[in-house]
Parts: structure tokens; sequence; C-alpha cells
């Protein structure tokens, strides 16, 4: 199997008919570190004739998916990067219609159809809006893969019901194809499909394997001769090899480097002075030491003994550093990266001089509510920095959390975050097992389902809890709710039983943010860290206290006055 993704490709396009060419088509295929990380991006635009302007909006359309799929996060999925290009051109189309001449014409703006392909790694994810049209070609049977979005009015009359620019909203097609070595797709506007019959485009592709430009301009030519007045663009690109799945940045750098040796006080290791061992686990020893070249104090990370045969743990170990590189956010572990070669296999980061959280609560157990809410806020800064790059920590608890000197939080350990840039990959990092610790963990977890931004929002309100109370708010019954009945019979214990100080709206927002059903919870991170501070009217309405305790006087007037009126009521019927 080859080591990378392979293919061949052919292009043509001409105006056909027409006085213009207002088809756009494009290809880019990235060097070989962002090959991997963000794969190969396809796309054919098609104008309408109806609109003298289609052609910029072709252009922008394939030029800006090219040009800016690339400029997302390595962390983000092909869908959320490729969604959020789109949207954003869409966006942009649609503005430059609502601001010329023909604003009152959607049609005649900047509109046209988008169909787009990236392949990353065995994937190949398909977007599309409009009606060009994107065929797969294996065992010799060409398969359509996608539905045009043209709504017929009558036999010949119809209208394009989903464009790039006609609205402010998109809708986009999105569908995944597992990759075969062989499997061709062919991109084609309507001025080529529906005149080019299927078993010609079948026949021109087999007859010029070795040369699919020609192949691609014969196919239009022969929609060309079979009496198409439209525009003609074809796309022929060719699956000539896919990538093992382990054939990337981390696993190469498994394969180069050698596993440390057990490191010692005052040992001289790669270029680092180790000071001394800060922390040692069934699954990594952590030192502190000395950048020797600039005298700058570390922390390293080294794998265990135990695991050092396990290729997934250690994939895991070099993905910590590979992901603090990525998240720039003063509530996050930063990296250190030395200028000079790495001989082993080992992970470095910045020297926090502070404490866990962990310990911070033990020398801090009935800490007020609003310096917990400022931890919390600063953790949940933390996390947002994750979100936003499409990453969840996944392990979030008192001890991956740093308080230093400053009393700036920072969250650390990074063993268990998925990226779902690196799960679209597979291979030895793709696991199913529970690696975040679970007393922390959602129910969600337990019934083998995948975590959301919501479950490490529960990991976040446990901690607020724990904080608070000294306490779990489940106990220990949440790891052992391994069904949904189960976990619906799990009881909210309150905070106000642990800490009678607790506003009783504070147990309300704790409570939501740790229902055991994910959707129940807050959508976002910021909700749960506002509502800490700003009861919503519901929260009050419902820990708002009765009228006798509220206003005794007001309450017993009510009832001498209900009282009175029964009185009245009875002396009336005894006449």
């Amino acid at each position: 199997m080859s080591t990378r993704l392979k293919v061949a490709v052919g292009q043509y396009t001409d105006k056909g008919r027409k006085d213009i060419n207002q088809d756009f088509h494009g290809l880019y295929i990235p060097s070989a570190a962002q090959l991997h990380a963000k794969g190969i991006a396809i796309a054919l635009a098609d104008g309408i004739s109806s609109s003298d302007v289609s052609q910029i909006a072709s252009e922008t359309s394939v030029k800006g998916f090219l040009e800016d799929y690339f400029s997302t996060p390595e962390t983000w999925s092909v869908k959320q990067s490729a969604q959020r290009v789109l949207v954003a051109t869409n966006s942009w189309l649609h503005a430059q219609t609502r601001q010329s001449q023909y604003r009152f014409d959607r049609d005649r703006g900047y509109v046209c159809t988008l169909s787009a392909m990236v392949l990353k790694s065995t994937t190949a994810h398909v977007f599309h809006v409009g009606d060009a049209r994107i065929y797969r070609l294996r065992d010799n049977v060409l398969e359509q893969l996608t539905n045009d979005h043209r709504v017929w009015v009558s036999q010949d009359k119809s209208y394009l019901g989903r464009a790039l620019g006609i609205n402010p909203h998109l809708e986009i097609d999105y569908r995944t194809l597992a990759l075969e070595c062989g499997d061709t797709f062919f991109f084609a506007t309507d001025g080529v499909y529906e005149h080019a019959s299927d078993a010609f485009v079948i026949t021109a592709i087999d007859a010029h394997a070795d040369d699919l430009d020609t192949a691609a301009q014969l196919i239009a030519e022969e929609a060309y001769a079979q009496g198409s007045a439209d525009n003609l663009t074809v796309q022929i690109v060719r699956i000539d090899g896919l990538p093992s799945q382990d054939a990337d940045e981390l696993q190469q750098q498994l394969s180069e480097l050698a596993l440390p040796p057990l490191l010692d006080a005052r040992m001289s290791f790669d270029g680092y002075r180790i000071v001394r061992e800060v922390h040692a686990s069934s699954r990594s020893h952590v030192y502190l030491a000395v950048d020797e070249a600039s005298q700058t104090p570390v922390v390293l990370k080294t794998p265990s003994i135990d695991l050092r045969h396990d290729v997934a743990y250690l994939e895991r170990l070099l993905t910590e550093e590979w992901i603090a590189r990525r998240i720039d956010s003063a509530h996050v572990l930063k990296p250190w990266v030395a200028a000079r070669r790495r001989n082993y296999l080992y992970t470095t980061s910045e020297f926090i001089d502070g404490q866990t959280l962990r310990q911070w609560m033990i020398d801090h157990p009935n800490p007020d509510l609003e310096t917990v809410r400022g931890i919390v806020e600063q953790i949940a800064l933390g996390l947002r920095a994750f979100h936003r790059l499409e990453m969840l920590h996944q392990d979030l608890r008192p001890d991956n959390v740093m308080i230093d000197a400053t009393g700036t939080v920072k969250i650390i350990d990074f063993g268990s975050t998925r990226v779902a840039g690196l799960a679209e990959i597979g291979g030895p990092r793709e696991h199913s097992e529970l690696l975040g610790t679970a007393a922390y963990s959602a129910p969600e977890y337990f019934l083998d389902e995948s975590g959301t931004a919501r479950s490490d929002l529960f990991a976040l309100a446990v901690i607020t809890y724990q904080m608070l109370t000294g306490q779990l708010p489940y106990g220990t019954q949440v790891a052992k709710a391994r069904s949904r009945a189960a976990q619906h019979k799990l009881v909210y214990q309150p905070a106000r039983d642990h800490r009678r100080e607790i506003p009783v709206w504070i147990d309300e927002v704790l409570r939501k943010a740790l229902h055991p059903d994910p959707h129940k919870r807050y959508p976002e991170l910021s909700e749960f860290v506002f509502e800490l501070r700003q009861p919503s009217k519901e929260f009050i309405s419902r820990s708002r206290p009765p009228l006798m305790e509220r206003d005794p006087v007001r309450f017993w007037k009510g009832v001498s006055l209900i009282l009175l009126v029964i009185i009245i009521a009875l002396l009336a019927q005894g006449r």
C-alpha cells in the first residue's frame, strides 16, 4: 500500500456555444504535511445564464474554497472546515447581490452552483449545492453521487432550488464515501452530462487512462457535438494510491525516536538537566528539568516502563504536544519546543509554578462562591479554546488543572483529548475505551457514546460542585449506570444539603449542567458560566420562597381575608 494519497487528474473547460464561460473549476494538492492533515480539494462551479455576473461568483467560489479550506485549523474535521468556508462564501455573494443593481432580482445576481470534494486519508467528503454533478466510476459502472437541486415547473421550464449566493442561509448536501484504489470521480456541469452518454464517458476514461486531460476534452467535445448550447466543464480524478492508516507525522516519530531511559536528578538528557521527578504513575513519569541551552525550567513527560510497547498509548503521548502547539490560550498548558533535534520519545511543556486544583481544594475546603466562580470561568475559557478547534479534552478533573502563583488557571494533560481532524485519519488513535477519569466522566461515555462539548461541560460542573461541597453530585453511581434506564434513576444530591449558604438558584444551575441526558444540559459553556452569576427568570421563579417566608404579614392578611369571606358566605346561607 502507498504511504500517501496519490491521484491522477484530468480537466477541461470551454465556453461552448455561449459568448463567455461562466463555469470555473480547480484542484489543489498540497505539500506532504498538509496533504496528510487536510487532504486534496476539488471544486467545480457553474454560473447561471440569467446573470451577467455569475462568472464572478463561480470564480470566487472555487478560488475561495481551494484557498480558505487549507487555511482552516488542522484540528477541524473536513466537514467543519468546508462548511465554514462555504457558508462564508455564500454570505459574501449574497451581500454583493444585495448591494448591487440586481438586489431585486436574485437570479441576475452573484449566484452559482458548487460541487466540491475533499479526499482525506481513505475517505471522500462530498459537498454539493446546485445542479452540477459528481459521479463515481467503479467496476465500469458510473454512479451519480449528487442530487440536482433543480425544481421543474413544467417539462421544459425549471429553476435552481438551491445555489450559492441565492439566499442568506445555505443548505449544503454532505456525504462521505470510503475510497478504493482505482476509484475515478467524474465532475461535470449540466452542459456536459445532459448530452454525453454514460457509455461514452466510461469509454473515454478507460481509453485514455494515461492522459485524463484528453479524456476530459473528448467528453466535452462529445457533448458539444450532441448539441449542447451551454458551457462545458469536466474534471476527472482517479485514486492511484491510498495511505496506510499509520502513515502520518506521529507514527513517523514513533518509528524514528528511541525510548528514553529512566531519568534521575542531575542527569543530562537530550539537552536537558533533570532537576527532580514531579509525578509518577502507571502511565507516565513527569520531571522538572532545565533546558541547558536557555536555562529555562520545563516539564518532561516520558512513557512508563509498562506501556512502552503500547503503540496507541505512545501515539497519544506524542499527540499531547501536537495539540498544545495548536492551542493559543492563557488557560491551556503551552508546549516547549527546543530548536535542536530530539532523539528520544518524550514531550516537553512549560513549567507552571503553582499547584493542582486538587491540592488547592485540600488547602481551601470552604471557598467562597466568588472564588469558585473565578476558577470556573478560567477553566471554561481554556475549554472553549479546545472546542473552537473542534477538540474535546475528555479528562477534565482537579488533577489536570493547575493554578500558578499569579492565580491563573491552566488546563493540562491532553492524553485523552479527541481531535476531530485526527479522528478522520484513523489508526491507533481510534479507541473506544474510557480514557478519562470515571468520577468526572459524563454519563454518555458509559453508554459507549461519543462525547460532545456538553460532556466537557459535565466534568466542569462536577468540579464546580465539588469545590462548593467537597462531594460528588452523584457519588460513585454514574460509573455504575451502564444503561439509559439506570441513568434515568440517578438522583442529583442538592448542593444545599452540604452547604446551606449556597443560593437555591446556584443549585438549579448545577442541576441542569449535571443532567444525565446531555441534551438537557446547557448547550454552551458560556451559558453555564453566565448563569453562575446571573440567575435566569426560570430558576428564580422555581426557587422563589413561599409568600409566608417572604412576607408573613401579607400572608396572614390574605388568610384572614379568605376566612372572612368564608364566614360571610356561611352566615348568608344560614339566613
